[in-house]
């Protein structure tokens, strides 16, 4: 008789907490990681998955999506776009505020396979009226009545298995043209501090500093879309080289995130500050209705852009499993294939057609090789792979081009002398 409900074997296994980064197989029973050894019997278990020349990780974490859909104009199918694509726990950026969190729970978390959990967004509202940051769309940070430190705190109390963490938008267009933003931060971080959590804040187009932001982030904070090259980027654009006051945050415990989104990874960015040894602390995509089918597709599509960036592999993986969980306060229930943990696992194959892949602006990239989910188990049950509609998609294009104007890094126009090289550290 069967000993394991699902054998997955001869796979590269990379799991960061283990230190484990070689050839294994692993087993499955009753949704729980029961083995992790150099060779395990296919006629031990009901089901066997071949993994030969694949890489198996620990299930996928994503820290920045959005997960509330038909209730908030950015939310996305969750188990279409995240589980069927390798990530089996996602963490929504603050599409509920402590007014509409109660539907959060029942209408985004409760039908769904993927675990769902949250940061809670500083103003009451959430999303539920809001899109884009940088156009004329109404933001919820528009009047100060919106903004209530203690109602957050309190919500996070009431709904500690879901809420991670406090989230906040600064961006000039979404707090009465930047007026309410000083305001917005200083609550949430009070709410953040009051709760022993981290928090999360988008900053582009701000009138906040960088001096204040990410410079008075407290340790273990996240600072999200990290390689966008708007005002307010990490780096000095004459330059390239990375402010003193980001690597001073980083010294400081300050967590850097990717949150990919709509307009927030520049590949000259990215590639500026690789090559100063500034690496993301964690990988996430800011899925949202705008961007999943085009620029960012999902997270082991910007997983690979890291990769093909500089990134080197086993730190991807790093940066989208053991480092959100640790970043959450979950590193004790998810991120590693230990024995006895839920059975939270990923495949992905080494895609070796080279792919010319945009980034949020149509800045265009060669990748030589990327990642594609294979195989996902979740709660040690299989879900069926989903795929992008069109991988690279043009359609996406033209509304990326308008908002290239607005960088304050890019790529040099075609002929032009390329922008000075970083040095290394």
């Amino acid at each position: 008789m069967p000993h394991y409900d699902w054998i997955i074997q001869g796979g590269h296994v990379i799991d960061p907490k283990q230190g484990i980064d070689q050839l294994m197989d692993l087993a499955i029973l009753k949704g729980r990681i029961a083995a992790v050894e150099m060779a395990i019997e296919k006629g031990q278990a009901r089901e066997c998955f071949d993994a030969q020349g694949m890489i198996v990780t620990p299930g996928l974490i994503d820290l920045h999506i959005h997960g509330y859909p038909h209730v908030t104009p950015l939310g996305i199918d969750v188990d279409h776009y995240c589980l069927g694509r390798g990530v089996t726990t996602a963490v929504d950026a603050g599409s509920a505020g402590c007014d509409t969190f109660p539907g959060f729970r029942h209408f985004a978390v409760q039908p769904i396979r993927t675990r769902l959990l949250a940061f809670l967004h500083i103003s009451r509202a959430g999303l539920a009226f809001s899109t884009r940051t940088g156009n004329d769309d109404p933001g919820e940070l528009e009047s100060k009545k919106l903004v209530n430190a203690s109602d957050c705190v309190e919500c996070i109390e009431a709904n500690r298995d879901l809420i991670v963490g406090v989230k906040i938008r600064l961006s000039s267009s979404i707090a009465d043209q930047g007026r309410n933003e000083a305001f917005s931060y200083q609550a949430a971080q009070e709410a953040a501090a009051d709760v022993s959590l981290p928090l999360m804040v988008h900053h582009n187009f701000s009138s906040v500093s960088m001096e204040d932001c990410p410079g008075k982030m407290k340790e273990g904070d996240l600072y999200t879309h990290c390689f966008h090259g708007y005002p307010n980027t990490v780096l000095k654009p004459q330059d390239l080289q990375l402010l003193a006051c980001v690597a001073q945050a980083r010294r400081d415990g300050v967590l850097f995130d990717v949150g990919h989104g709509m307009g927030s990874f520049a590949w000259p960015v990215a590639e500026a500050c690789i090559a100063q040894g500034f690496w993301p602390d964690t990988i996430s995509t800011d899925l949202h209705s705008l961007n999943h089918e085009g620029p960012v597709y999902d997270l082991p599509t910007v997983m690979s852009r890291l990769w093909q960036a500089g990134m080197p592999l086993q730190e991807v993986i790093r940066a989208s499993t053991l480092n959100p969980a640790r970043a959450i306060g979950w590193a004790d229930r998810i991120g590693t294939l230990e024995i006895g943990r839920e059975a939270d696992i990923t495949v992905l194959e080494r895609n070796r057609d080279p792919l010319e892949l945009e980034d949020c602006h149509a800045q265009l990239r060669t990748l030589p090789q990327r990642l594609v989910p294979a195989a996902v188990w979740r709660n040690g049950e299989p879900f069926p792979i989903t795929h992008p509609k069109r991988l690279p998609n043009p359609e996406c294009y033209p509304s990326a081009l308008e908002w290239r104007s607005k960088l304050v890094v890019s790529d040099p126009p075609s002929g032009s002398p390329p922008p000075p090289r970083p040095s290394g550290t």
